[in-house]
This record gives structure tokens, sequence and C-alpha cells, in this order.
């Protein structure tokens, strides 16, 4: 019933929200009311009360357009390949300056795997948008799973793992070979996909990037590795979750619903929280326009969530934060013909290897991440790089400044050092189930496919 109770009082709060929405506006542009004593301050306050109480929806990338070579280049955002829970999204580059055209057509391709831990792949944007001058960038969009009919079926954690082969296999097939990027929870799902299909003898990206990600939560264990240790199977099973309500196409699913994932968000920070807030409420009492616009920004994204599929979430607990199956060498995912394969990160031999952590991460534990150049035991030292980001927390190692002047020349680099024809892989192993890669259309003329 407690999904139903938030549905309830979101309701409810609703009109307040936009009354004091309304009143805001009212106190500071109001011919009559913007003149009377303390206006501002009751503005401010009508504001911090809409931001408080209103509904966050999903957000927009919008990343219109790009600097390559001195010139702009618009971009279009589109879906390449729908699934039930995911959509690969492709940031498509138009150019009609012919030199552009050509530096866009030969740069690496990258498929950026968001996470499905809460937030949507928006939180990523940053990233994607630093990455674009100079890469193709595909991304992960992960859908809500209260909007996913129950028709669709359940999702679990093999699923995951099964659409980024799929992604990986698409992206190969239609230019040759990528890299790829995983930020955060993805790193477990990526790894078992890139083992898995390197067991069985397929082409894989050449390069792996992964940034602070759970491969060992053993190693330096955060809040969030604590809690999960903690608690047992069964407690999380019983009291985080719940049924989509009837108002959703996803009603009767059984979720981890974001509102309780974003309660967690804010109970880890509650004091940066409150002076963000009480910072946001004077910004508009002083008229600091620029301050007020970016903790809107920043909270437009933070508080935007989604419902997560229980038996996904339930299975990365007890999967990578209880049993440590990846590390112990017993973990096994079902592929897409039923059939269970075990997870071997030494049968990876053609690829690189890229770890970045954040010197303050206090989500995934220094250490957690490095973890995994010792279960790529096949590939050469020569093949693997460790990055640390000095200064940097969890969201400073994709996000902002450090990320843009310091992190991302080192993916930048290894990228490129790593972006060469690889020997083709022999004897492929047929895929169980397997289906042809969907075809694509070709991009417009003076365009490049990105």
């Amino acid at each position: 019933m407690l999904y139903q109770f938030y549905e309830t009082q979101r309701s409810l709060i609703e009109p307040f929200a936009d009354f004091a929405q309304a009143a805001s506006k009212l106190y500071t542009n109001g011919a009559v009311f913007s003149t009377i004593p303390m206006a501002q301050r009751i503005a401010a306050g009508y504001g911090l009360l809409y931001r408080l109480s209103k509904d966050y929806v999903k957000p927009e990338f919008g990343i219109h357009k790009v600097e390559v070579a001195g010139k702009d280049v618009a971009v279009h955002e589109m879906v390449e390949v729908d699934k039930p829970f995911c959509q690969l999204c492709r940031f498509k580059r138009y150019a009609d300056d012919p030199q552009v055209l050509q530096i866009l057509k030969d740069q690496p391709v990258v498929l950026l795997v968001a996470p499905l831990s809460g937030h949507y792949a928006t939180l990523l944007r940053d990233t994607v948008r630093t990455m674009l001058p100079e890469h193709k960038v595909y991304i992960t969009d992960w859908k809500n799973a209260r909007m996913v009919p129950l028709s669709e079926g359940e999702f679990h954690l093999d699923d995951y793992v099964n659409y980024i082969e799929e992604f990986i296999r698409h992206l190969q097939s239609r230019y040759g070979s990528c890299h790829v990027i995983s930020v955060c929870q993805p790193t477990v799902p990526v790894l078992a996909a890139v083992s898995l299909m390197a067991s069985r003898r397929e082409q894989i990206p050449r390069s792996i990037t992964m940034m602070g990600g759970p491969i060992d939560a053993r190693r330096s264990p955060t809040a969030v590795n604590d809690m999960a240790a903690r608690k047992s199977f069964e407690w999380f099973e019983n009291n985080v979750i719940y049924r989509v309500p009837a108002n959703f196409p996803g009603a009767g699913r059984r979720v981890y619903p974001g509102f309780l994932q974003h309660s967690g968000f804010v109970a880890m920070n509650p004091d940066r929280h409150t002076t963000s807030h009480y910072d946001y409420f004077m910004n508009l009492v002083q008229g600091d326009d620029a301050s007020a616009e970016a903790h809107r920004k920043f909270y437009d994204e933070y508080n935007a969530v989604l419902d997560m599929d229980a038996d996904y979430y339930l299975e990365t607990i007890r999967t990578v934060f209880q049993d440590f199956d990846l590390v112990h060498g017993r973990w096994k995912v079902k592929n897409t013909a039923g059939k269970l394969e075990l997870v071997r990160p030494q049968d990876i031999h053609d690829s690189a290897l890229l770890t970045i952590e954040g010197e303050l991460d206090d989500i995934s534990g220094p250490g957690q991440t490095q973890a995994a150049h010792g279960l790529c035991s096949g590939l050469p030292k020569s093949k693997k790089h460790h990055y640390e980001a000095m200064g940097a927390g969890h969201y400073g190692i994709f996000s902002g400044r450090r990320w843009r002047e310091e992190t991302y020349p080192e993916v930048r680099a290894f990228i490129a050092a790593h972006d060469r024809p690889q020997k083709p892989a022999a004897a492929p192993v047929a895929r169980p189930g397997a289906k042809p890669a969907p075809k694509d259309s070709k991009g417009s003329k003076g365009s490049a496919t990105t």
C-alpha cells in the first residue's frame, strides 16, 4: 500500500505546488505585489516550496550542437534500438563542411552504458556532451519500469547482460568495432557481457572503460555496501518491493520504487541537501539568478528517479553485494536461449581495460573497480591501466570540471591508443537463439552517423 499512499499524497500536493509556482511569479513580477515589503522573500519562499513539492519528470539530454574543428555541428538524438526495458539512443551529428564530415566519420564508436540504479541516463549528460566532439556516442537509456506493461514480461539481471551483448553486436555489425564505457552499476554486467562473448570467441570491444563501479564490493565498503550486506535478501524483498498502482501502464508490476531510492540518496547527505536548499532560497532573495539556475538544473536531474523491476534489483543485491559471485568465479548468466553460461573474465584477451576511481567516492570505494584487473588475467599489463581522479567524488569522475579537464583526457587517450583493427575472432561459436542484427537506415547525405 505504500506506493498507492505515495501516489495519493503526490496527487494531493500537486495543486499546492502549482499555487506556489504561481504565487512566486506573482510576487516577483506582479505590478502590485512586487512593490510590497518583503515581496522578494515571499517570492523566494514560494519558489522553494514549489521546488520541494513539484513532481520531477525525466529530463532531456538537451544536446543540440557541439563544436568540431571550430565549426558548429548539429546533434539529433534518436532511438536506434527499442527494447522493452531499454532504448539504445544515438546522438547523430550533421555537418555540411566536407572536412568536418570526414573527421566525424573517422572517429571511434563508443557505447556508453548508463546505470540502472534509480536515475535516468540523462545523469550522464555531461559525459555525452564532452565526448561527442571526438566520438560517435551511443547510450543505454533505461526505461521506468512502472511504464512497462506486464505483458512485456519480467526483467532480470541476466536480461541486462543480454541487452549489453546485443547492443555491442549491433554496433559492431554497423561499424566493425566499438569501445564500451560503463559508469557505476553497469560495470558488473558489462564485464559479464564481454566475458561471455569472449568465452564464445565472439568479437569483443576494442577497449573497456569502467568508472566507479562495484566489481568487488568487499573492498573499502561504503554506506551503500554496508546497507546491502547488513540486511538479508528477504528483508529487501519484504520491505522495499511494491506493486505499481493502477494509474500507470505497468500496473501490477513488482518494482523497487524510485521514490524509495531517492529517499536513500537524500539520507546519505541530509545536511548537504538542507544547506543547498537554504542557499537556493538566499540566492532568490538576493537576485543571484545564475546560482539559482544551477541549483534548479542539478535538482531537476537529482530528483527525477525511475522504478526498477524487482527481479533485476533483488538479483543485483544478491549477486553483486551479498554473494560476490563475479569475484568468486561462480556467476552463471542465462542467455537468450535459456542456457546458463559461466562468466569468465579471464577469457578476455583481445581488448584493453581502463578502470577509473574517484579519490573521494562514497558510493564505490577505492579498489572496487580496480579489482577488474585481477579478474581479467588474460590481458597483458600493457593493455591495462588504472586512473585515480584526485579530489573527485562519485559524480565527479563522469561529470563536472574534474571530468572534463582531468578524467576525460585519460579516457580519450586510452580509446585512441586502442582504436585499431583487431584480429578476427577465430571460429566463432554460434549463439543459442541468436537473431540477425537489426538493419539500420543509412545516414542522410552530408551527415555523419554517430
